[in-house]
């Protein structure tokens, strides 16, 4: 699929996060929900040679949670050139982002490339989460290079790079992955970043100047990884105001 732009831009008007723009494209589609944007895949993939872009946008003092309806598989195609997915994703002062998809799965001989680019204003409330599987149940995982890039106010906050699969020589010995089958990370970025703990012995955190930190895991399964980056939320309680989101589309 060669070139698909799919955008969400949301505002605060009126005590309400009002959706300004929202255009979905194959293979992804946008369903809004009274507690969060759903990211649908509407066909299969992504596949070899496919060019996928994701715009969001978050106003000054609007809130936005995002989440999938289901895993995605990156699947080889006829191309010989990878598939890539790019992220673009702004958040204004005093903005509220959760991206809490479900994880992408690298089917076997798939090559996969993924960046995301996060501006993200001073005030603002951002947690962001990325799951990753190695392969299907019972195949060798294909290969993805992700990265995550993060500016905080203009100025660089975090550079992340994660690399797996057979084109990269080394990732499942023990200075990679080891003989787990999932990794995934949890950005926090706030003031709420300093409640985020971390107690499992898969998981490591990285504290950044924002205040913000960055919690990278690795389990056996996906249900396990999960449970990891769970515990290392903040309190539940910190997240009031966040549930039921009263906004509208338009455009």
């Amino acid at each position: 699929m060669a070139g698909s732009l799919t955008t969400l831009a949301v505002e605060r008007r009126d005590r309400r996060t009002v959706a300004t723009r929202l255009r979905s494209a194959p293979p992804l589609s946008l369903r809004p929900t009274p507690d969060a944007v759903y990211v649908v895949g509407s066909t299969g993939g992504p596949v070899g040679g496919d060019d996928i872009r994701m715009d969001l946008s978050v106003g000054d003092g609007a809130e936005l949670t995002v989440r999938a309806a289901a895993a995605s598989v990156v699947l080889p195609g006829p191309s010989v050139d990878p598939s890539r997915f790019t992220m673009h994703v702004e958040v204004g002062r005093a903005g509220r982002l959760r991206w809490l998809p479900e994880p992408v799965i690298l089917a076997r001989r798939c090559d996969h490339r993924a960046v995301t680019r996060l501006r993200i204003s001073a005030g603002a409330d951002v947690v962001w989460r990325e799951e990753v599987v190695f392969g299907r149940h019972g195949e060798p995982s294909g290969s993805l290079r992700q990265r995550l890039l993060v500016d905080l106010d203009d100025q660089p906050l975090l550079r992340h790079e994660l690399a797996i699969g057979p084109r990269w020589p080394g990732w499942d010995g023990p200075c990679g992955v080891g003989d787990h089958r999932c990794a995934g990370a949890l950005l926090v970025v706030g003031p709420r970043a300093s409640r985020v703990e971390v107690d499992d012995e898969r998981a490591a955190a990285l504290r950044l100047d924002g205040p913000a930190v960055l919690v990278s895991a690795v389990a056996t399964s996906p249900s396990r990884l999960r449970a990891v980056l769970d515990r290392c939320l903040p309190p539940p309680a910190a997240e009031a105001g966040c549930g039921r989101q009263r906004w509208e589309g338009s455009g």
